[in-house]
């Protein structure tokens, strides 16, 4: 059955954080006879898969005091952890004050963007906002507008789109004893003493490596990245001003660098660390990534990235004492190297490594490996509603491969060979090549704002016409 209403809705598609804030930016801004569809396959909306964990030492890695939901409430989260009554103080509570601020366990936040979603759901007056738990797997173009379809035959019109479904899950190592680290209900399956290969040392790392622990697993984990590097932790540090930029600084990378950490010491002679500067860039980094040419881009991806990533996505000090004290009781082991091959047996795996400077590979047999990488690629999915889209030419790649991609009013730019539909928007970290401050919650949240002011725009004018 084909739902209409007098003005037909606008989808958004995915119900993480991305998703919800979307939608909820949507009914503030579109006019009230226009409806909103929240789709998400997942068993739970507004958690996505960030906040929907339950393991109270997954804590965020921003601090509480800038993780409102909302641009110009700033306090808002604040305000709502300190009526809510949920957890306590300490680790256990999932509420850790340390000098350098307040870190909130994730499942908090989760309970926070659900409190917000069930408000605008069950608020008073005709509910605008309707909650599709389906997966939709196709956006018929149709003229103005598609017809969405979802995987258990719901079909909506709808007059456009916002893609909000998070990273593009990366390819893992192939191999029958490869696990999810999203799906930590495995780990209890484990042999508690036989050693796991995390591949990734980054943040996601840093959740596996305590998700593995809490489904009792205490045996020994390797975990391996091409340069070996752990996120920094969060530190008190002073603010410092962005830094005045010019347009030469964007033209080079090795210019750029020297200019940063030009600043980095201007900075320490001040008294402020280098945890100010890279703050104070926040706000230009989307700028400086537009500015750079196509070529120092590149050279930024292949050389930089992880020490960018390890300075900017830091994580809460409890976490990093965490990791530390693994570390040191040798349970832990960070390398760099590269996964060269894998071959399966039937309770193990025998992987090949090359650890960084050394001249010959090495064999290690672990139970499980553990794919802690980060984002895919568009060439990689396996989502259908991304392959259907590419496939009609409607999305395309974003610059080197990362995400999709879309012009700076934040629609998506395809191949051209899609005709007849209406528009298709993107929000979060399906961006990332083309804005790279859209993982993060004080991002996404300005970026929702602005995209529903676009959206409104865009059927104001549809309608007029």
């Amino acid at each position: 059955m084909i739902r209409q209403a007098s003005l037909p809705p606008i989808a958004v598609i995915g119900a993480g954080f991305s998703g919800t804030m979307a939608a909820l930016q949507l009914l503030s801004a579109l006019p009230p006879d226009r409806p909103v569809l929240l789709c998400e396959r997942g068993g739970s909306f507004a958690r996505g898969l960030a906040y929907g964990t339950g393991n109270p030492a997954h804590l965020l890695n921003v601090r509480a005091a800038n993780m409102s939901a909302f641009p110009d409430r700033p306090g808002h989260f604040e305000d709502w952890l300190a009526r809510s009554g949920l957890g306590g103080v300490g680790a256990a509570g999932g509420v850790v004050r340390t000098p350098a601020g307040t870190f909130v366990a994730r499942g908090h936040y989760g309970s926070y963007l659900s409190e917000l979603l069930t408000g605008a759901v069950t608020g008073p007056g005709t509910p605008r906002l309707q909650l599709v738990n389906d997966a939709v797997v196709d956006l018929e173009p149709r003229a103005g507008g598609y017809l969405l379809r979802t995987e258990g035959g719901q079909t909506h019109r709808i007059a456009g789109a916002v893609l909000a479904m998070g990273n593009l899950a990366a390819a893992a190592p192939k191999s029958r004893h490869s696990l999810d680290p999203w799906i930590p209900e495995n780990f209890g399956r484990l042999h508690p003493h036989a050693p796991v290969l995390v591949v990734g040392t980054g943040l996601t790392m840093l959740d596996t490596v305590a998700s593995l622990r809490a489904h009792g697993f205490s045996g020994a984990i390797l975990a391996l990245s091409r340069r070996g590097l752990l996120p920094n932790a969060h530190a008190p540090a002073g603010t410092w001003p962005a830094p005045d930029l010019t347009p030469a600084d964007f033209a080079s990378l090795p210019r750029l660098l020297a200019r940063l950490r030009a600043e980095v010491a201007r900075a320490r002679v001040a008294g402020i660390g280098w945890h100010g500067v890279i703050d104070a860039l926040r706000p230009l980094t989307d700028t400086i990534w537009r500015g750079l040419p196509a070529a120092e881009q590149a050279r930024f991806l292949r050389h930089l990235r992880p020490f960018w990533d390890v300075h900017r996505h830091r994580t809460a000090p409890p976490a990093a004492a965490t990791i530390a004290d693994e570390i040191g009781r040798g349970s832990l082991t960070v390398r760099a190297g590269r996964l060269l091959a894998i071959e399966d047996e039937a309770a193990q795996a025998l992987v090949t490594l090359r650890f960084r400077g050394a001249k010959r590979t090495e064999r290690l047999a672990v139970q499980a490996m553990i794919d802690a990488t980060g984002f895919g690629h568009l060439a990689e999915s396996r989502d259908p509603l991304l392959r259907r889209l590419s496939e009609q030419g409607l999305v395309r790649p974003g610059p080197f491969g990362l995400g999709l991609d879309a012009g700076t009013d934040y629609r998506a730019i395809g191949t051209g060979l899609g005709e007849g539909g209406g528009p298709l928007w993107i929000i979060g970290p399906l961006l990332r090549g083309v804005l790279w401050e859209c993982m993060a919650v004080p991002d996404i949240r300005n970026e929702a704002a602005e995209l529903a002011g676009l959206v409104a725009a865009h059927c104001d004018r549809a309608v007029a016409a």
